[in-house]
């Protein structure tokens, strides 16, 4: 790759000072991160990988079906969180025990603080979701665990589908794959992946969200305020429910981590350990071609030959799940032979928050996973070598690169304040983001 001479990033810089993405460079490290950053991004440099702010709507990537607006965060927000939403269990005793948050904690990066989710039937939640386990005393079917790491939250509003597979979302990147939605009907309503998630997952999770919910837990008057437009017999329903919740995800953005304050000016945001590890992980590394934009994801689908549940010690599969499917990837929900094993490019912010990494959660260390990308050796033999990224194995980064960017992964992109997108309490008065006995302990609750 092409680099800039210090003096020609100083000239680039004094030429564009009145811009936003102005760098002060304090030493060569900061050039040589810039330089690399323009190339990366074809020119467009810091702005291009810039989180807004969580309250700039504007420059939030939202659906046009559903603008986002301060009323329908603060709904969302609030419902995100509420246990007395899991109001439809398969057994009554597990009532108003879960919420949306069960498997997207604050704390563990607004994933699952454990391998595999776990919604009704789980008790427990320790610190940050990390001791939340499976009651399996009761009836397996009963037990609401994901075959599939849970994704985080953290900016989703730069994705246009949702889950592993993006079978959910209506347009964009979905367009042409119609054929596929049997069994998503959702999409045809022609929301985004975030929306169609938000309602789907009601459906799947256990939830309800209905006019009794909304009276009885004193949700009728932010209904009100966020859907004053939408006539009263058909506001208190569970797809504006969703609509809400997916305006307050879209504005989960981890845009104050030293990574976002290194891009807006801030050169001592990051040690020269971290700058090394950005400058091979948007350069030699080529982490970029996958991990880019302000969120560090694509709209795209790649296989890395990662490992799936099944093949580690203590994955609970439920009977009912194909575990082959599972494994398909994209290729499950598109059955085109090209997709298969193919999974969505995850954000990379707050990493170190869930401890669990890869669609199947087979890797335990930031460094291990970059180390395994390094190396080519894929855990799932399955992967048609066809199939694999290109970047797989042939990155040849040195001992010395991989901690760099481990250590720029680990800590630049944590943003360490995300419990100011939490609530402090919810409507219910229940305990949350679980309210089983052993959750309501672990938290404080009782």
């Amino acid at each position: 790759m092409k680099k800039l001479t210090f003096g020609a990033v100083m000239a680039l810089i004094i030429s564009s000072c009145t811009k936003d993405d102005y760098i002060p460079i304090t030493s060569s490290l900061d050039s040589e991160l810039l330089s690399t950053l323009n190339e990366a991004s074809n020119g467009e440099g810091v702005s291009f990988f810039t989180l807004p702010e969580s309250d700039d709507y504007a420059n939030i990537p939202q659906d046009p079906l559903n603008l986002i607006t301060e009323e329908k965060v603060f709904l969302g927000k609030l419902l995100l969180h509420e246990t007395a939403t899991g109001g439809n269990p398969k057994m009554s005793e597990m009532k108003a025990t879960y919420s949306c948050a069960s498997c997207h904690q604050a704390s563990a990066g607004f994933a699952a603080g454990i391998r595999q989710g776990i919604g009704e039937c789980g008790v427990g939640f320790g610190i940050r979701g990390e001791e939340r386990v499976a009651d399996t005393t009761v009836p397996r079917d009963s037990i609401d665990v994901q075959p599939i790491k849970s994704p985080t939250l953290l900016n989703v509003a730069y994705q246009d589908v949702m889950l592993w597979n993006g079978q959910f979302g209506g347009t964009g990147t979905n367009a042409g794959t119609e054929a596929s939605w049997t069994e998503i009907q959702e999409n045809f309503l022609g929301f985004q992946g975030v929306e169609v998630q938000a309602i789907k997952g009601q459906k799947v999770h256990r939830l309800q969200i209905d006019d009794e919910f909304v009276n009885t837990f004193g949700y009728k008057d932010l209904f009100d305020a966020a859907f004053s437009d939408v006539a009263e017999n058909e506001r208190y329903t569970k797809d504006n429910a969703a609509l809400a919740i997916a305006a307050y995800e879209r504005t989960l953005l981890a845009n104050k981590s030293p990574w976002q304050d290194w891009l807006k000016g801030n050169s001592n945001a990051l040690s020269d350990s971290e700058k090394k590890g950005a400058i091979a992980f948007f350069g030699k590394g080529k982490c970029y071609e996958c991990h880019t934009g302000p969120a560090l994801n694509d709209k795209d689908f790649h296989s890395f030959g990662m490992g799936d549940f099944e093949n580690v010690n203590g994955a609970l599969l439920l009977y009912d799940v194909n575990i082959d499917n599972v494994k398909r990837g994209r290729g499950n929900f598109t059955n085109n032979p090209a997709d298969d094993f193919k999974f969505k490019t995850p954000t990379l912010y707050n990493l170190i928050d869930n401890g669990f990494y890869g669609h199947g959660g087979t890797f335990t260390s930031i460094k291990e996973i970059i180390s395994y990308k390094n190396e080519g050796n894929p855990q799932n033999t399955e992967v048609p070598k066809e199939n694999l990224a290109s970047q797989f194995g042939t990155i040849n980064l040195t001992e010395e690169e991989i901690d760099n960017m481990t250590s720029f992964v680990t800590n630049s992109l944590r943003d360490s304040e995300l419990s100011r997108y939490v609530p402090g309490s919810i409507n219910s008065g229940n305990c949350f983001p679980n309210n089983d006995y052993i959750s309501r302990e672990d938290l404080g609750c009782d």
